[in-house]
C-alpha cells in the first residue's frame, strides 16, 4: 500500500511508529466494517488521517466463502498452503465452469475528525484445481485470471498491482487524495 501511495504529497507513517499503539482484531461481520474499525482506530490512537483494508476470496460454488474469513478459512491454526489445500478440497467436485471467484479490498480512510471514507476494487477469475505459481500469498497460487492466462501468484508485484482487487482501490484512493495535503497512515 505504501508503494502505491508513495507518489501522493503526504507524509507517510506505519502504525509501529507509535509505541503501543495496536489495531482491533478482525470481526467477521464484513470487509467494510473491518477496514473501517481499524482505520478509525488509527486516527484515534495518532491523530492523523489514516488507511486501512481489508479484503478476501469470495468462492461461487462456496456461496462467497471463504469471503470475510479468508484468512481464518478452516481456523486460525492453518498456514496459507492448508487453506488452500482445503478449499481445492472443497471444490473437488465442482467442474471448471462453477469455479468463478473474485478478489474483494475495501479501503478506509478515516480522519481524525470521525468522518470515514470508503473504496473498494475487485477483480473477477476462476479457482485452478492445482497450485500455481511461487509469487504473492494466500490464495494468489489457484486465483487464475483469464485476462492474462495466469494465476496471481505467478504474476510479478507491478503486473499483479495493476490487475488486482487492492490495486483497484487504491487507484481510487489516490484520485480522493491526489488534491490534498494530509498526512496519511496506511496499514
Amino acid at each position: 500500500m505504501s508503494a502505491l501511495l508513495a507518489h501522493l504529497p503526504v507524509d507517510l507513517a506505519p502504525l509501529g511508529d507509535w509505541p503501543g499503539a495496536e489495531l482491533p482484531s478482525e470481526g467477521r461481520e464484513s470487509y467494510t466494517k473491518n477496514a473501517s474499525r481499524k482505520a478509525t482506530t488509527a486516527a484515534r490512537l495518532t491523530g492523523y488521517t489514516a488507511i486501512a483494508d481489508d479484503s478476501g476470496l469470495e468462492v461461487d460454488a462456496l456461496g462467497g466463502a471463504p469471503g470475510v474469513e479468508s484468512a481464518r478459512f478452516g481456523g486460525d491454526a492453518l498456514t496459507d498452503g492448508e487453506r488452500c489445500a482445503l478449499l481445492l478440497e472443497r471444490l473437488r467436485d465442482v467442474p471448471g465452469d462453477r469455479r468463478g471467484a473474485r478478489f474483494r479490498c475495501v479501503i478506509a480512510i478515516a480522519h481524525p475528525d470521525g468522518r470515514v471514507e470508503i473504496d473498494e476494487g475487485s477483480v473477477d477469475g476462476q479457482i485452478t484445481r492445482v497450485p500455481r505459481g511461487s509469487g504473492g500469498f494466500g490464495y494468489d497460487p489457484l486465483f487464475y485470471y483469464p485476462p492474462l492466462g495466469r494465476t496471481f501468484a505467478e504474476l510479478g508485484p507491478e503486473e499483479k498491482d495493476r490487475v488486482s482487487h487492492r490495486g483497484a482501490a487504491l487507484r481510487r484512493v489516490v484520485r480522493r487524495l491526489a488534491g490534498g495535503s494530509n498526512d496519511i497512515l496506511p496499514r
